[in-house]
């Protein structure tokens, strides 16, 4: 039986850096704009609704996404959080499936809410005889972030074994992921069966995670500024060498599902460059209004990163009713409104994660249940955003997912006798 550690006990935070909360938090914000110019919802010249992706048909886009695919170095930062997590719940007298069920609840909490809301309106949509082409634009955005849900739950179930193993030889973990990317890529390539590519799932994101143990230890630390440039820049040639010679996209986006050795090049480019912003980061969270912004948004910012999309279709889809508040997607009306419905996506999230931040609390957990029964919750969770990533969301996987989200809840609440 796993031992007991509450997880309301506070954390050890004597090793915490204040700029990793920042820029979790503005990776997301980064995620939500991003978001808002890929979703055009509007009304062409003839009245018919018109739906698109703007910003991808844009010249830039491409080169865009080296700087605004942030995604590594949210998982940078999070191996730094998980790596001091799973020190301080260890100092605690914790094991390692008490940590893995607290860190599942965590992700499972506020997911199961989208999953149940998502699966209500999808099938009252059909049932009430909504436009299909809104339901299936609205059905894509909604599944869109959620191969997160799936890369972040294996990365959590891991911790305990990786940060050993980089306890024990830093390099050779690294060296062993990163091969065996290397070598997922090159069989996906090579026989041209694309999810062969999602093997990659169980080396990239952990990888990246790697980094973020190297970021705790100070290894970026005792490194200057010039070096970590020097490292940065050569990620970055690495990642335009084999983008131009190798069989990779020259979109980041593209690179993202299935994950590629790309992303791992922008996890090591961005971790130099954060440590290299620290002073001017670390000076600005001696503000108090940054203080007050990544305190508001990074207590709930799994209801934030989770429902922005949602949120952002629906505010578009009302936008529909209101005379000359849906311009053309793409067209130069359209993008004038960007800031606009940022404002207004915002505010709603805002008033929405209230209740909802609620949810991602954990509250006061009893003893945990059995590893086995741990095991079995975490598949449950793992599943349904994995078959999104690889499938695409509809109204089964959206029930499906709902279901197997409230027996994982469930079984990781239930206290053990």
């Amino acid at each position: 039986m796993s031992t007991h550690v509450s997880p309301a006990a506070g954390p050890d935070l004597s090793r915490r850096d204040p700029t990793l909360d920042l820029a979790r938090v503005a990776a997301v914000f980064l995620v939500v704009v991003v978001h808002l110019l890929q979703v055009g919802v509007g009304r062409g010249p003839d009245g018919a609704i018109v739906t698109s992706r703007p910003a991808e048909a844009q010249s830039w886009f491409d080169a865009a996404t080296w700087v605004g695919q942030i995604m590594p170095l949210f998982f940078v930062v999070g191996g730094f959080a998980s790596a001091a997590g799973w020190a301080s719940w260890t100092a605690r007298g914790g094991d390692a499936a008490g940590f893995v069920r607290t860190r599942t609840l965590r992700l499972v909490q506020p997911a199961l809410a989208l999953f149940g809301v998502v699966a209500a309106v999808l099938l009252g949509g059909r049932a009430a005889g909504v436009d299909p082409s809104l339901i299936d634009a609205a059905v894509v955005g909604i599944g869109m972030p959620l191969w997160f849900l799936a890369a972040y739950l294996l990365c959590q179930l891991v911790v305990p074994v990786a940060v050993s193993a980089h306890d024990r030889a830093p390099r050779l973990s690294l060296g062993i992921l990163l091969s065996a990317t290397i070598a997922v890529d090159a069989l996906r390539f090579s026989t041209g069966i694309e999810l062969l590519g999602y093997l990659n799932m169980l080396f990239v994101w952990p990888l990246i995670q790697q980094l973020g143990f190297w970021y705790r230890d100070g290894w970026f630390d005792r490194r200057g500024t010039p070096a970590l440039l020097a490292v940065a820049g050569a990620a970055y040639l690495l990642l335009g060498i084999i983008v131009a010679w190798g069989p990779y996209s020259s979109s980041m986006l593209a690179n993202l599902n299935p994950p590629t050795l790309p992303l791992v090049l922008l996890g090591v480019a961005q971790a130099c460059l954060l440590r290299v912003a620290r002073p001017v980061l670390a000076g600005l969270m001696r503000t108090r209004a940054a203080q007050a912004v990544v305190f508001a948004m990074g207590s709930r910012l799994m209801t934030v990163y989770l429902w922005h999309l949602p949120v952002i279709l629906v505010v578009s889809g009302l936008a529909l009713l209101v005379p000359g508040a849906a311009p053309v997607p793409a067209s130069g009306e359209w993008w004038a409104t960007r800031p606009v419905l940022l404002v207004v996506v915002a505010l709603v999230l805002g008033a929405l994660s209230l209740p909802l931040a609620r949810i991602e609390a954990l509250g006061r957990l009893g003893a945990a249940p059995r590893p086995w029964l741990i095991g079995v919750a975490w598949l449950l969770a793992f599943l349904p955003p994995f078959a999104v990533t690889v499938e695409g969301m509809d109204a089964v996987l959206a029930v499906c997912g709902a279901a197997m989200y409230m027996a994982a809840v469930l079984i990781l609440r239930t206290r053990s006798r």
